[in-house]
Order: structure tokens, then C-alpha cells, then sequence
């Protein structure tokens, strides 16, 4: 009787790929993460700007790429607890400590924004002390747009995420959300996106949009003038407080994983 002939089973390249890290798992005892999935913040797409920091030295933050709008505050590249690099941001008061992107332009003059952040703590004095954490400014118009912000409301009380601007003719506002409560000493995902049609400005946190933190040309929460967005060519991220007295004195943030690009990037 002829023998039965085993026909061994026809791997797809897939499959023969997964063979072979856990091959490697087993000879090494681990797979780094880098081996399974890049990191998504890494800049390894074409972007309109990108920054993970970790090209930098550690130290006093500097770069060819963007440049330091700073007083009474300091930034520093410096490494995690997961030992990858972040921007350290820290004022002191009513100081300010942004890096700044310089000769931005964005085709449409529509672009997303996304960073990583956590924020040691909120300030909780004096009554509405409000604060900016992302900024856009250019020509054409004088409004300056926050997209990244909030503010103490001592009437809830509590510390709120709000969409705002200030210097146009809409005036100095930031229409802060009880439904968008700030959360401290945790990292997350924000996003961001200004859109020239429309006057739109609309914000994702952890990768869920936030319909109640936006702006249009008739829907802002400054005077009843239309809202109009400058054609941006400078955008600035990092942190200012606006008031004297602030409780704490002082404000610490680390961000990491910046990009602006033409799409929206996700978290």
C-alpha cells in the first residue's frame, strides 16, 4: 500500500512574517515595540511641521526648525519615565513659554494641529484666570485664535477647555464648557483644525470630537461681529496665563508628538 504523503501547509507571507518575531521573541525574550508598531507620534510622514523632540539634546530647548517665544518661563527637551524625549514647558505666574512655527502656510489656509500633553495643574486663582496652550496668528486679520485654551470659573467652580480669541474685532473671549472639564497630571491626545471656510475652528480630545469646543464666523463667544481667521503663518504651542496671583505660582507641562499637517493625523 503506498504510503500516505504528508503535504506541508502553504504559508502566506503574513503568516511566515508572524512566524518569524516569534521566532525572535523566543530567542530574545522580548519584542520591542518599535519591532510590532512605529510610535505614532514619530515624523515619518510628510507633514506641513513635525516635532518629537527626539533628535534634540537634552537641555535648553533649540532647534533649526521652530523657534522660543519665551518670559518668565523656560523650555526644556527632556526624557520620560518611558525614557523617550518631551518638550518640559514651565512658567512662572503670568509668564509664557511657547515654541514658535515661523513661516507657516497651509494650502487653503485650512490645517490640523495634534499634540501629546499633560499638564501638572490648572490654575485655580485668581476668578477666571484663563489660559492659552496652542495660538495662531497671520494677515489679513488681527484676531487671535486659541484653539487650545480655558479658564477658571469660579461660579461652577471648576476648570474648563474653551475655544478663543483675542486682538480682532470679536474681542477678547474664550467660550470655556462645563461638558469639557480639564484633567490633570495625565497624558492625552489633543487635535485641532482651522479651516478658512467657514471660519471653523473644531477640537478633538482623545481622538473624540468636541462639537461644544468650536467657533464659526457666526458662532464664537465674542462680540456680534463676524469672526474671521488671519491666513496663518505663525502657530505657537506651549503655555501663557494672563493673570498676576495665580494659585499654583507656578505651571509645568510636558508635550510631545506636535504635527500640523494638511489632514487630520489622529491620536
Amino acid at each position: 500500500m503506498t504510503p500516505h504523503r504528508f503535504t506541508a501547509p502553504k504559508w502566506s507571507r503574513a503568516m511566515r512574517h508572524l512566524l518569524a518575531v516569534l521566532t525572535a521573541t523566543l530567542m530574545l525574550g522580548a519584542v520591542p515595540a518599535s519591532a510590532v508598531s512605529a510610535r505614532p507620534g514619530a515624523c515619518r510622514q510628510p507633514m506641513l511641521f513635525c516635532e518629537d523632540f527626539q533628535q534634540l539634546p537634552t537641555g535648553g530647548a533649540a532647534s533649526l526648525k521652530w523657534g522660543i517665544d519665551t518670559s518668565g518661563g523656560t523650555l526644556t527637551v527632556e526624557r520620560s519615565h518611558r525614557g523617550n524625549k518631551v518638550l518640559h514647558v514651565h512658567t512662572v505666574g503670568n509668564g509664557r513659554a511657547f515654541l514658535r512655527v515661523d513661516d507657516f502656510a497651509a494650502p487653503g489656509n485650512r490645517f490640523f494641529g495634534r499634540m501629546r500633553l499633560r499638564v501638572d495643574a490648572f490654575p485655580t486663582a485668581p476668578d477666571w484666570a484663563h489660559f492659552t496652550l496652542v495660538e495662531a496668528t497671520g494677515s489679513g486679520s488681527s484676531e487671535v485664535v486659541r484653539p487650545i485654551g480655558g479658564q477658571y470659573a469660579p461660579t461652577v467652580p471648576g476648570v474648563f477647555w474653551g475655544v478663543g480669541a483675542d486682538g480682532g474685532p470679536t474681542g477678547d473671549w474664550t467660550t470655556w464648557r462645563e461638558s469639557a472639564p480639564v484633567t490633570e497630571d495625565t497624558w492625552q491626545c489633543f487635535e485641532w483644525t482651522l479651516d478658512a471656510a467657514g471660519n471653523r475652528v473644531a477640537v478633538w480630545i482623545d481622538g473624540v470630537a468636541r462639537p461644544e469646543l468650536t467657533a464659526s464666523t457666526t458662532e464664537h463667544g465674542g462680540n456680534d461681529v463676524p469672526f474671521v481667521l488671519p491666513v496663518v503663518d505663525t502657530v505657537k504651542v506651549g503655555w501663557q496665563l494672563y493673570q498676576d496671583g495665580s494659585t499654583p505660582e507656578a505651571f509645568d507641562l510636558w508635550i510631545d508628538d506636535l504635527a500640523l499637517s494638511t489632514r487630520r493625523l489622529g491620536c
